[in-house]
């Protein structure tokens, strides 16, 4: 897929492109992911961007989209204060303002995460510590795919994986989400051909 295929088919009114991937990232790519964003948001007039606010990949891609319209980024937080001083989205939604007993699906695919799926209840059933917040990341990985009532689904996923190790971690999680649900998806292993095109 081309950088140009990819607009044809994707910027289209409604879209929501997944903007993410691993917390550490390569000094030397860093720019690359501020490039992409930046080249994204320029390139496409409709798609929405979404990421999880996490450090690394996270932060990268959405400074590069802010840098041109931080009004269509938007961040899903696993809870209200996460990492507010780096967060640069327009849009800001936070797992504590969403109902997860009306969630079934997305609490029942957080579970395919072995790590976390015993937490994932604890979690939604109201009883919240140091334990039962780690499955927040995971519930927060989920619904950035599948949206909820209010928010829409992903319609696809640009990710940073780490390639030695792939689809691993909270990445592979959300990896994973999209491809239980057929949302297309691919890494730098594609996009970084996208910017030698520029």
């Amino acid at each position: 897929m081309t950088l140009n295929d990819f607009i044809k088919t994707y910027d289209v009114p409604g879209a929501v492109i997944l903007l993410e991937g691993k917390r550490n990232v390569l000094e030397e790519d860093k720019e690359k992911l501020r490039n992409l964003g930046k080249i994204l948001t320029l390139k496409t007039q409709y798609i929405l961007f979404r990421s999880g606010n996490a450090d690394g990949s996270d932060y990268y891609f959405s400074q590069g989209v802010s840098a041109i319209d931080s009004m269509r980024l938007q961040v899903i937080t696993p809870y209200t204060s996460h990492r507010k001083k780096y967060n640069v989205a327009g849009d800001t939604i936070s797992l504590d303002d969403i109902n997860m007993l009306n969630e079934p699906e997305a609490v029942y695919q957080s579970k395919m995460n072995k790590k976390t799926n015993k937490l994932v209840d604890q979690y939604v059933s109201g009883d919240r510590n140091r334990y039962s917040i780690k499955a927040a990341y995971i519930i927060r990985d989920t619904i950035k795919v599948l949206g909820t009532d209010s928010i829409p689904p992903a319609t696809f996923g640009i990710f940073y994986d780490d390639l030695e190790k792939p689809k691993s971690g909270g990445t592979g999680h959300t990896m994973n989400v999209c491809e239980k649900n057929n949302i297309e998806l691919i890494s730098q292993d594609v996009w970084f051909d996208w910017l030698k095109e520029q």
